[in-house]
């Protein structure tokens, strides 16, 4: 029977796709950690709902956020065997987005999540995409993550989350989200 573990982080650091090795606690394993964290919000998110088209879109933005994470985890000297995200990947979910935007009403206010619980789970997921976002600005920032496109690809999915959310509550046939202020 295969072994579920390696025994090789019991000192408190963690390889990454190259040489070398950091602290768990390093931003890097921070920032992959968190990604991890989307993903499975998203796994929870794609579970619950009964749309064949947004378990598609999930289970797309799943492997693509698997990319990001590989790049993410890549050392500078073999980073460009983990390169996947580019532009195109930023475009196609902007295209998501506007395609959503069209049969959902958008609130002029911030709403309080928990209308559903599909909804629920994606405002959850788009929250951690954003703290994913943050970290991953820091490795942009610091030199340690060289494609921009990883930030712009975060950056835009949590629009989309928030669009998805949207759709999934009006869907449930609760034609308005629950605002923060009452109007």
């Amino acid at each position: 029977m295969p072994s579920f573990y390696t025994r090789t982080g019991d000192d408190g650091y963690t390889g990454l796709l190259g040489e070398g090795r950091v602290p768990k606690y390093d931003l890097r394993p921070e920032t992959l950690g968190t990604l991890d964290e989307a993903t499975a919000a998203l796994g929870m998110a794609r579970a619950l709902t009964t749309l064949p088209e947004t378990q598609t879109l999930l289970l797309q933005i799943q492997r693509h956020l698997y990319a990001l994470m590989g790049e993410a985890a890549a050392t500078a000297e073999n980073v460009e065997k983990f390169h996947v995200i580019d532009l195109s990947h930023v475009g196609w979910l902007e295209q998501q987005t506007e395609a959503l935007s069209q049969v959902v009403d958008i609130p002029r206010q911030f709403i309080v999540p928990g209308d559903t619980h599909l909804g629920a789970v994606l405002d959850l997921a788009r929250t951690v995409v954003r703290r994913a976002e943050r970290r991953m600005a820091d490795l942009i920032h610091r030199g340690d993550v060289s494609n921009p496109n990883l930030l712009s690809y975060l950056n835009r999915l949590s629009s989309l989350l928030f669009v998805l959310e949207l759709h999934e509550i009006q869907s449930a046939g609760k034609p308005k989200p629950t605002l923060a202020k009452p109007g």
